[in-house]
């Protein structure tokens, strides 16, 4: 299930509405709509008003947060890193990009970014305001057209405030971890910011069974951010300098793509591999795997060709790349296994079970 919709493109960069980003914007523009001033409208006699202002609020809020990842983006791209797409979730928005720089100076950088945008969004709206509230600041903030600009500039100095606490992998886990990786090791100096950061999520956690569940939430997601990051990082160190050649089995058996999907289930049970290429004449169509299996009815199976089900687009790699190469395809493109070619022919296959085996082993 896609759960995630491309709403356009920026600097190249595709911009996505995770779907729940579409239910926790009306719960922002409810929280607006009820608070009173200066953090909210309900002193706005007018519905339809009230609640306009409440939903402008909302959105202008996230364009902040959407601009805040393209800070984090524009840097990453001016080195050389690609972004994949941008975001925006429940908790803020996400910048997905194949490789987090391992050089410090431009983790440091690029971690700074989003932070900067925020504080610079931040102040330009707050001068503006005080700017019209030199005459009468209580005349300002009852206006509540003026009040957005007050509200989303306060925000955005918070979540600068906010995103600079050290806590991996918040951005001021990553200007911590960019500190830390100029004086040791950066697998070492990952694990040492993790480790800060789950300890903060655990102290917020703690925090939030007497402030709102919000805080434990939000520490959740810190310390699950944390721990996945750490193990990332350690699979991608571990595997430096492996090759694909070291890892992929060699033996492999095609399917034909003629073949019934009937026949495929008892091809699996025979030789307990759960992805094959499809070749014919020396021809590599396309690969079935057992996921593409699940989606045919039991009763249909007898009848439906491999041809009609396998993948097509086929992902592919050479022997002598990099595991780690192997490993970013996988996740990047959800699949659990790669064909290695050499000269357009089959010599091997990989799969992500080959590559964590191989990591427990170097571990």
């Amino acid at each position: 299930m896609n759960t995630s919709i491309q709403i356009g493109r920026i600097m190249g960069i595709p911009i996505k509405l995770h779907i729940t980003f579409l239910l926790i914007l009306p719960v922002f523009a409810y929280f607006f709509s009820v608070n009173p001033a200066p953090f909210g409208f309900n002193d706005v006699t007018l519905p339809i008003t009230r609640y306009a202002l409440s939903l402008s609020a909302a959105i202008s809020l996230f364009i902040c947060v959407l601009l805040h990842e393209l800070g984090h983006s524009y840097v990453a791209k001016r080195h050389g890193t690609k972004i994949q797409n941008i975001t925006l979730f429940l908790f803020g928005g996400v910048s997905s990009m194949e490789e987090i720089p391992r050089d410090p100076k431009i983790e440091f950088k690029m971690a700074l970014a989003g932070p900067s945008v925020s504080l610079l969004i931040g102040s330009i709206l707050i001068i503006i305001y005080e700017f019209f509230s030199l005459d009468n600041i209580s005349t300002t903030i009852n206006n509540p057209y003026m009040r957005i600009t007050w509200l989303i500039g306060y925000i955005n100095i918070i979540l600068f405030a906010f995103n600079l606490l050290p806590a991996f992998p918040m951005d001021g886990g990553r200007v911590l971890r960019a500190w830390l990786a100029g004086r040791m090791s950066y697998i070492k100096a990952t694990r040492t910011a993790a480790g800060i950061g789950k300890m903060f999520a655990i102290f917020m956690g703690i925090f939030g069974l007497f402030a709102g569940l919000w805080f434990i939430l939000i520490a959740f997601f810190i310390y699950i951010g944390a721990s996945e990051e750490e193990k990332s990082t350690e699979i991608t160190v571990v595997l430096e300098g492996v090759k694909i050649k070291d890892i992929m089995s060699r033996n492999v058996t095609p399917v034909t793509p003629g073949m019934s999907v009937e026949e495929l289930v008892d091809f699996m049970f025979r030789y307990k591999h759960m992805g094959y290429p499809v070749v014919n004449d020396s021809d590599v169509k396309g690969i079935v795997t057992f996921t593409d299996v699940q989606k045919v009815p039991k009763e249909e199976r007898k009848n439906v060709r491999i041809s009609e089900i396998m993948t097509k687009d086929l992902i592919t790699l050479r022997e002598d790349d990099d595991a780690v190469s192997a490993l970013k395809l996988m996740t990047v493109n959800n699949i659990g296994r790669i064909i290695i070619t050499k000269e357009k022919q089959i010599v091997g296959i990989v799969s992500r079970t080959d590559i964590l085996r191989s990591v427990q082993l170097l571990e």
